[in-house]
């Protein structure tokens, strides 16, 4: 319950924040939504068909879901690729992978984003890629 508490106050504090910028600014936020977005039809405007988790787990479909509240569309789901350039985090095992980093932009001119993949080696001091 009180994850469920701090998921919802993220998404509050969020939509507060994208509200505050004027209406013609492009948006734009890429970052750690600890979101598996799946490849569900009901999400296909938002998400296309490319995303390496068939199913969503539930901070994808709010990531989604605000996603598609706020006219933005999922980019990091939106291009071909091999696995191994889609998923961002990796377990400590190396047995588990997960895409759950996303960027996220306005749906208007989505079409300025050309490619969003995930590169090997970079050392960023944490267990994601970038």
């Amino acid at each position: 319950m009180l994850f469920t508490l701090q998921k919802d106050s993220f998404y509050e504090e969020l939509e507060q924040v994208f509200d505050h910028f004027l209406k013609y600014h492009v948006k734009m936020l890429l970052g750690d939504f600890n979101a598996k977005v799946g490849r569900e039809n009901i999400f296909k405007p938002t998400i296309q068909q490319k995303s390496l988790h068939q199913d969503s787990n539930d901070h994808g479909v709010r990531t989604v879901n605000f996603t598609t509240s706020k006219n933005l569309v999922v980019k990091s789901t939106m291009f071909l690729h091999q696995n191994i350039h889609k998923y961002t985090w990796t377990s400590p095992h190396v047995k588990t992978h997960n895409q759950i980093d996303h960027v996220l932009i306005d749906r208007r001119c989505h079409l300025s984003v050309l490619d969003v993949r995930s590169f090997r080696g970079a050392d960023c001091d944490t267990d994601h890629f970038w």
